[in-house]
């Protein structure tokens, strides 16, 4: 039977609408009818086509999904206002309070009139045989739309996520001092570097050296951060390689603090006898950031990294005596002693300046040392160790710089004990470390009290040198104020300047 449709028969049916409408509003209660608008809501989501997009936290080889944290602190910043569950997270020493999705929980986006529904999920890792396993979650994010948006999301959607997540970093700038946590065969790989806020205060202002070494420095790091087409144009990677040498407290660690300040690069010190392997080291290679510092401090009292010729010509100890000497001085050499599964010197090398090594982006490369003579040439050769800077004891320039630190008003006022500390300095040889103990010591002192301090302990030091006391010995068995006495085989060329 065919239905013919007139205006008539149209007001009757709006007619009788209505009237249900009023009908329902009187007589079912607004919970009802609530519940059936979310059933009709649902019954016609089921029946539209959806599109997901997942976002897994870990890529297949482990490494940190950029764009998952891209998402994730976009959503903190733009859709958890009305979320109904939000993580909140704050790192010791920070300002800044980060909110997450939780997991199992779903937040609501709108993008050029799309709405998008995003969803935190979480997996369980299946159970693993090893005791020494840590348990781990397989996390991802999904996001869910209307399928004819597909295009619009994929192209638009995301690369504004990620241009917004780069504004959200720039805003709230946090950088931050990483370092590599242990991990035995069997545990969780993904996260091999754990942090916390970067705020060592110093600055090359405020370093202790010689001022024309300092303004070189400069000069050198921020030509290499303004280079970026000058080493894509003549094919090399996009880092440099730093050697800090010389005696202990002659400011290496704070040169390192100071360049990161400077270029405002997070740090990522790393501590070679946690790594357990050569693809250990590349892991952590890879799961570094662009615009940082990889850092190895001490690095002859970490590794047996010395030199292979002298090696061979020194007489090889029984294994079980290398092992335990070894084992005792804190030094793994896989090639020398056989282990399999510790860092060799060869795996050092290839991370400084292997392929992997151009896989992270704009960085800088420092190792610290106080005993240069005692590691491989291989290690120091340009392209690994592009810049070699020895730290020597305070001199006179050096010292004015630590005076206008530590004293209340400035040195012109003292310069006639500036001038005798000065005329000592070229007598003692006193570390700025040592120095800046003696100004610590004063605090709260006038300034021409802790002058007469430190100038008191730098005669005491040029007395000493004619008959060294057992309490001025070091622990390195040398003399405090003296030169070092350790250093008796000959130093290889080190490269000084910089690679073109």
């Amino acid at each position: 039977m065919e239905i013919v449709w007139d205006w008539k028969s149209i007001g009757s049916l709006l007619a009788t609408l209505v009237f249900i409408r009023s009908t329902v509003r009187e007589v079912v209660p607004r919970e009802i009818r609530d519940l059936l608008f979310s059933f009709l809501g649902r019954l016609l989501t089921f029946l539209q086509p959806k599109a997901t997009i997942s976002i897994e936290e870990h890529d297949a080889s482990s490494s940190v999904n950029d764009l998952y944290d891209a998402a994730q602190m976009y959503l903190g910043s733009r859709c958890l206002a009305s979320s109904r569950a939000v993580s909140l997270f704050k790192r010791r020493n920070s300002d800044h309070v980060v909110s997450s999705l939780p997991n199992s929980h779903t937040a609501l986006d709108s993008f050029n009139g799309i709405p998008i529904r995003w969803t935190s999920c979480a997996l369980q890792n299946p159970p693993s045989s090893s005791p020494h396993r840590y348990p781990s979650e397989h996390r991802f994010l999904e996001l869910s739309f209307d399928l004819r948006h597909l295009d619009a999301v994929r192209s638009q959607y995301i690369s504004y996520i990620l241009d917004e997540a780069t504004r959200l970093r720039l805003k709230n700038r946090e950088r931050h001092l990483y370092t590599n946590r242990h991990t035995a065969p069997g545990e969780d790989h993904r996260r091999p570097w754990s942090s916390v806020p970067f705020a060592h205060p110093a600055t090359f202002d405020t370093l202790a050296i010689d001022p024309a070494l300092r303004d070189d420095i400069r000069s050198d790091l921020l030509r290499f951060v303004g280079r970026r087409d000058h080493y894509a144009r003549v094919g090399r990677a996009w880092k440099r390689g730093y050697l800090l040498h010389g005696p202990p407290g002659t400011g290496k660690t704070s040169l390192v603090a100071a360049i990161a300040n400077l270029l405002e690069f997070d740090v990522y010190d790393l501590e070679l006898t946690a790594v357990n392997s050569n693809s250990h080291l590349r892991r952590l290679l890879i799961s570094t950031t662009p615009k940082s510092i990889i850092v190895v401090e001490d690095v002859d009292c970490s590794l047996d990294l010395s030199d292979r010729n002298r090696k061979k010509i020194a007489p090889k100890p029984e294994p079980a005596q290398a092992r335990s000497r070894a084992t005792a001085a804190g030094l793994w050499s896989a090639g020398e002693y056989g282990d399999v599964g510790m860092v060799s010197l060869s795996g050092v090398l290839n991370f400084v300046d292997g392929l992997w090594s151009s896989c992270v982006g704009e960085r800088l490369m420092i190792f610290t040392t106080n005993h240069p003579e005692r590691l491989d040439p291989a290690l120091l050769r340009p392209g690994r160790m592009d810049r070699s800077i020895h730290l020597s004891y305070c001199e006179p320039a050096a010292f004015r710089v630590l005076a206008r630190n530590y004293l209340e008003f400035g040195v012109e006022e003292l310069e006639e004990l500036m001038a005798e500390a000065e005329a000592l300095l070229l007598e003692v040889q006193m570390t700025p470390a040592d120095i800046a103990e003696v100004f610590m010591g004063c605090d709260g002192d006038h300034a021409d009290v802790a002058m007469r301090t430190v100038v008191e302990e730098m005669r005491r030091r040029r007395k000493a040198l004619v008959s060294p006391s057992p309490s001025l010995l070091t622990s390195d068995g040398g003399v405090a104020g003296g030169t070092d006495q350790k250093n008796e085989l000959p130093a290889p060329t080190i490269r000084e300047g910089w690679a073109t």
